[in-house]
């Protein structure tokens, strides 16, 4: 990161396609300026995630440079689909991931620290909203971090320097079109 300029605090909501995907774009942007980057993905338990299987070529081309962390139970039930309901790992699994966010949000050899569906985690009641204001609030000031997942709180929009809104015009899983490998896990 540039010397002293402040890292700012980067907000991707809404209903709409694509947080993910914009967060993982600053991530390849960063790692090829070579700043440190990590992702802790929230909520996001298993492996079918094909990013994934991305960023753990590009930890072993980038160790000191890239890390990653996943937490979460496996949502996905095979001939059910999505699992809403939370159970009593899923609790524990956020509390986890909040914890290893706090730590990485105070490492100054941090460049920028994304923490991706963090948001949503207060809606769905994994997570309350104040550790997370007070996470934000206390980061390394020169950190970039990037918060994204729907539902976005306005105690955190309010603490943005960025916020980017995805809005769903159109989606093809409305015309039946299922979740696809590689294009939407």
């Amino acid at each position: 990161m540039q010397k002293n300029i402040k890292g700012q605090i980067q907000v991707y909501t809404g209903t709409g396609k694509g947080k993910t995907t914009a967060s993982l774009g600053l991530l390849m942007r960063a790692l090829g300026a070579g700043l440190k980057v990590t992702i802790i993905f929230f909520d996001k338990g298993g492996n079918f995630y094909s990013e994934r299987k991305v960023l753990a070529k590009l930890k072993k081309l980038y160790p000191k440079k890239l890390d990653y962390y996943a937490f979460g139970t496996i949502r996905m039930v095979k001939g059910k689909g999505f699992r809403f309901a939370n159970i009593v790992k899923d609790f524990s699994e956020a509390r986890l991931a909040l914890t290893q966010a706090k730590k990485l949000s105070q490492n100054k050899s941090l460049d920028l620290l994304i923490l991706d569906e963090i948001n949503t985690t207060v809606k769905t009641n994994l997570l309350t909203l104040k550790p997370i204001i007070e996470l934000v609030k206390n980061k390394n000031e020169k950190l970039e971090l990037v918060l994204t997942g729907r539902y976005c709180q306005p105690e955190i929009l309010k603490l943005a320097d960025l916020t980017t809104e995805m809005k769903d015009i159109k989606h093809y899983m409305s015309k039946g079109v299922p979740a696809r490998a590689g294009i939407d896990y």
